[in-house]
């Protein structure tokens, strides 16, 4: 599975120094990264036509992040200048025999006066010993008809629409009724600017591990490979500068990561959990997390020092792609890996079997195994659907010619044909997902703060208050029901009331907010508005 790289542009230090002044400059925010309505001003300074600019965005924005880097930013530049001097703006001019590192800066119409009036104000900062707080550049975006709203050229991606849209309309609401307190923390810029995940599950020894070096075709910092349970943490393996293997507890204070959430499981997990960089163009695009074999026989019997099942059903949410490793002489299906599968329950569509080290047995054996295996998932797999299972040998040795015969290196290599083609695909339906489960995640938040509201207007004024809250959390499935008749809401989009009510025991019902409908009525809008509007106005990137 062969991703072009990235082209990077190169240039002389005089000139780095420039554009690094420059991006700090645009980049309003301090965030390390150009976007929106930062790019839209910049980028027109230059006088070039609008088409002109998307075609240089993106080429730029060649990971189709949605936003600049610093090392993209440079290459913006330099296609700008390209531009300026007559070059047609194409894909291949980088690559040319154009001689980059002595391509002046481009032309930029006013830059030079904000640089100086920047570092003049800068100055008088400095004297005074004071410095006044800059409004947020993305204060306006799609906002509700009492205020102006930002046009949508500001927008550089439907990922980078859905980032402003949860900032300014959907975590105020979830941050008035505690959603992050009772259903999912709030989401972070890395949330939305994450690279799609496939999550490999299996039994010690079914090839999972391997599984990923068959792709990268080389080994990654951190990887054991054995015939005994040699994986024991949980791996995630991601693009990054250098080959190195970052801790856990390091891994989830960084900002730019996505694993923030992790905190919830204790250093006992942390402990077992860590972060495997390096530079592979397959890694550009996909973040591979491998998980520790799921135990099974006597060896269930040892105690995990974390809540397994609640990592790997935490992990199933934010990946696209499940992968469940098997091998044919591994089909049993243990206590440990039946609450693993369970816990995967939501994420069904997700779900795909891998019936690895098929060359193991002849045809005969292979389809007797096959049975046995589609009979033990059905029992545990509740989904009307049959489920995929690809069938082969994901490694790097060559087909066991002489166990499985040329019929079966044959299905081997179109299963395997099959599966990369999946694979291929995940970047495509990372975008779509993103934006079904933000869609789900505003449903939510609003089914939460009905509830929320709900319960504080069933407490008394004055006496009784504790009693009150008792019966309430006691009663909470037929609050459920009072809140689904109320506002005629769907069953199936309630929480688990179990779960639900485990969390209610920690608070004061009473310190709860009331129901704010026009909080809700910027949700409804942004549902029934905002994002059909971002769709209709940017497409898939990988479409």
């Amino acid at each position: 599975m062969e991703f072009d790289p990235i082209p990077i542009g190169s240039c002389s230090k005089d000139h780095q120094n420039i554009y690094q002044q420059w991006f700090n400059h645009a980049d309003s925010d301090g965030d390390g990264r150009i976007t929106g309505n930062d790019a839209t001003k910049f980028f027109a300074m230059s006088n070039l036509s609008r088409q002109h600019l998307k075609q240089v965005w993106a080429i730029a924005d060649s990971k189709r992040q949605g936003y600049l880097g610093f090392q993209e930013f440079i290459i913006a530049m330099q296609l700008v200048s390209l531009a300026q001097s007559g070059h047609p703006i194409t894909h291949d001019l980088l690559n040319s025999d154009v001689d980059l590192k002595n391509l002046k800066p481009p032309i930029l119409e006013g830059l030079d006066a904000l640089l100086a009036k920047k570092k003049h104000k800068q100055s008088e900062l400095d004297v005074n010993g004071s410095s006044q707080l800059q409004p947020s550049p993305s204060s306006s975006w799609f906002s509700s008809k009492s205020t102006k709203k930002v046009p949508l050229s500001s927008v550089t991606s439907i990922i980078d629409g859905l980032k402003r849209l949860y900032i300014q309309k959907l975590k105020p609401l979830e941050v008035t009724y505690r959603f992050n307190d009772f259903v999912s923390p709030l989401l972070t810029n890395s949330d939305f600017d994450a690279k799609p995940m496939v999550m490999l599950l299996g039994q010690y020894s079914t090839g999972k591990t391997t599984f990923i070096k068959h792709l990268l075709k080389c080994s990654y910092p951190g990887a054991h490979i054995g015939p005994e349970p040699t994986t024991d943490r949980f791996v995630v393996v991601m693009s990054g500068p250098d080959e190195r293997s970052i801790p856990g507890n390091t891994v989830a204070v960084q900002a730019d990561m996505p694993f923030s959430g992790l905190t919830t499981f204790g250093t006992a997990f942390l402990s077992k959990f860590e972060c495997s960089q390096m530079p592979h163009p397959l890694l550009e695009h996909i973040t591979f997390v491998d998980s520790p074999g799921v135990l099974s026989g006597e060896k269930q019997r040892t105690q995990r020092a974390y809540d397994f099942t609640g990592v790997t059903s935490w992990f199933a949410a934010k990946c696209d792609l499940i992968l469940l490793l098997f091998d044919p002489h591994k089909l049993d299906i243990s206590d440990e890996f039946n609450r693993v599968i369970s816990s995967l329950r939501g994420h069904d569509d997700k779900i795909r079997v891998v019936l690895n080290k098929a060359d193991q047995v002849d045809t005969q054996q292979l389809m007797r195994v096959y049975g046995a295996l589609m009979w033990s998932l059905g029992k545990v797999l509740n989904t009307p659907e049959v489920t995929r299972v690809y069938i082969g040998s994901f490694n790097d040795k060559p087909v066991n010619d002489a166990v499985s015969g040329p019929i079966g290196k044959e299905l081997f290599e179109k299963e395997q044909e099959d599966l990369l083609s999946d694979l291929k695909d995940i970047p495509k339906a990372a975008c779509d997902r993103r934006i079904n489960e933000f869609v789900k995640r505003a449903r939510a938040a609003k089914i939460h703060a009905y509830i929320i509201s709900h319960l504080k207007k069933e407490m008394p004024a004055m006496m009784g208050k504790a009693k009150a809250q008792q019966k309430l959390i006691d009663n909470l499935a037929g609050e459920f029901g009072k809140v689904q008749r109320e506002f005629h809401l769907p069953p199936s989009d309630f929480p688990n009331v179990e779960h639900f009510r485990e969390s209610l025991s920690g608070y004061n019902i009473d310190k709860f907010e009331k129901l704010k409908p026009k909080m809700l009525q910027v949700v409804d809008d942004m549902l029934a508005y905002d994002i059909p509007n971002l769709l209709k106005n940017f497409k898939n990137p990988y479409d």
